[in-house]
């Protein structure tokens, strides 16, 4: 599996849950050299791919929705790869590999998750065995359930990972139930309901 910094994976995983597969918006945190140098190693490594657009759309910092304009003024997207999707462990069914139309240039006017009519279901995704988020899973579908300190043991995340991992991509994109309750020498305990 790929190895990703906190930041990379953050990244890739608001990017594979949006429909267009778009990286941007960064997080608020991440501006200027410290971007170019993360969205850089990203390109690098085939994660991301930039887009050029039809659009004269110019970048701007403070909307953050376009990466930047080539010679021609073009906006150019940056959007996730599938290699980027195999990174985080996500897997795209059937051969298509967009997303969505990833040279449709994002609108400065509509909400990111505005759904409109002409926007088609996005595609079913698969998770794959042996995954850090499989290993999350079954660890919190077992009967004795999992403490933080378990996790990031079994797949050496740090703590705010895990806890990001359970309350993203558990809870808010598969729709998970995690449960918690405190426990007698071992401390909080987190459970999903069995299958």
């Amino acid at each position: 599996m790929t190895q990703l910094s906190d930041t990379q994976a953050v990244i890739l995983s608001a990017a594979a849950q949006r429909d267009d597969g778009n990286v941007l918006p960064l997080p608020g945190s991440l501006r200027g050299g410290a971007a170019v140098k993360v969205v850089g190693a990203l390109l690098s490594r085939g994660l991301v791919a930039e887009t050029v657009t039809d659009s004269q759309t110019k970048a701007d910092a403070a909307l953050n929705r376009i990466w930047r304009n080539d010679e021609n003024g073009c906006a150019i997207l940056l959007h996730i790869t599938d290699a980027g999707l195999a990174a985080i462990g996500i897997e795209l069914e059937g051969p298509d590999t967009a997303l969505t139309d990833a040279n449709e240039t994002p609108s400065a006017d509509a909400p990111e998750n505005t759904p409109r009519e002409s926007d088609p279901a996005p595609k079913a995704r698969t998770r794959r065995e042996g995954t850090k988020q499989a290993t999350l899973i079954a660890m919190l579908r077992a009967p004795e359930g999992a403490t933080i300190a378990e996790i990031m043991t079994a797949t050496g995340w740090q703590s705010h990972t895990v806890r990001g991992a359970m309350a993203g991509a558990l809870k808010k994109k598969l729709g998970l139930e995690v449960t918690s309750e405190k426990i007698e020498g071992r401390g909080r305990v987190y459970r999903l309901p069995p299958v």
